[in-house]
């Protein structure tokens, strides 16, 4: 038998791994939370695991998913406070736009290899 896998460690598959394809299925987790609530739970713990450990303009893609999640879970939070008052009906709308737009914005740019320009901002 062939072991594909010489040094004899365990063999992942390459979207655990941190790097690009790792950053893709974060993104692809959070958007999927519209449809299924919980991923974007476990998108979120994937870029934590992989924060320190991918270097080079990978780093600021975790950076930006990580601010992605708490921020948009503070902005849904506020519009549902809102909500008694109208206003957060309309809100949880540009909140989920926002959302969306900023996974749309990660997964373009980490299929061009590149960084996110300022990946602690709170726009886009």
């Amino acid at each position: 038998m062939s072991e594909s896998n010489p040094s004899g460690g365990r063999q992942t598959d390459r979207w655990l791994e941190p790097g690009r394809t790792n950053v893709q299925v974060v993104y692809i987790l959070y958007l999927v939370g519209f449809a299924i609530g919980f991923t974007p739970l476990i998108g979120l713990v994937m870029a934590y695991l992989n924060r320190g450990k991918a270097g080079g303009w990978v780093e600021t893609h975790y950076t930006y998913a990580i601010r992605t999640f708490w921020i948009g879970l503070l902005y849904a939070f506020l519009s549902a406070v809102l909500a008694v008052v109208l206003i957060g009906f309309l809100l949880m709308i540009a909140v989920a736009v926002w959302f969306v737009v900023r996974c749309v914005v990660g997964l373009q740019a980490a299929s061009r290899n590149e960084p996110i320009r300022n990946p602690d901002s709170w726009v886009i």
